[in-house]
């Protein structure tokens, strides 16, 4: 799976969750800035692991890194890294 490919689905997915178009989601957004507050995010990772674990059995996002992702593009590198996409 490219980067692209992860994009996308954390876009989709993020986009499903707060309710708004995809469209208006880029990977320089902050959650913040979508207004997506503490639930969301939790929402969101709940999605990402369901939807990756077949990319990747047993896919997690560890609480404590779920601090450290500020953008939306952090999500998208976070989640390569974990996929080992480039």
């Amino acid at each position: 799976m490219d980067r692209n490919a992860i994009f996308s689905i954390v876009r989709d997915q993020l986009a499903a969750i707060l309710e708004i178009d995809a469209a208006t989601i880029s990977e320089s957004a902050s959650f913040a800035d979508l207004d997506a507050d503490s639930l969301a995010l939790i929402e969101l990772v709940e999605a990402l692991e369901e939807e990756l674990s077949a990319e990747v059995e047993g896919f997690r996002i560890d609480d404590e890194d779920l601090e450290s992702l500020k953008t939306v593009g952090d999500a998208v590198n976070y989640v390569a890294a974990k996929l080992g996409a480039g």
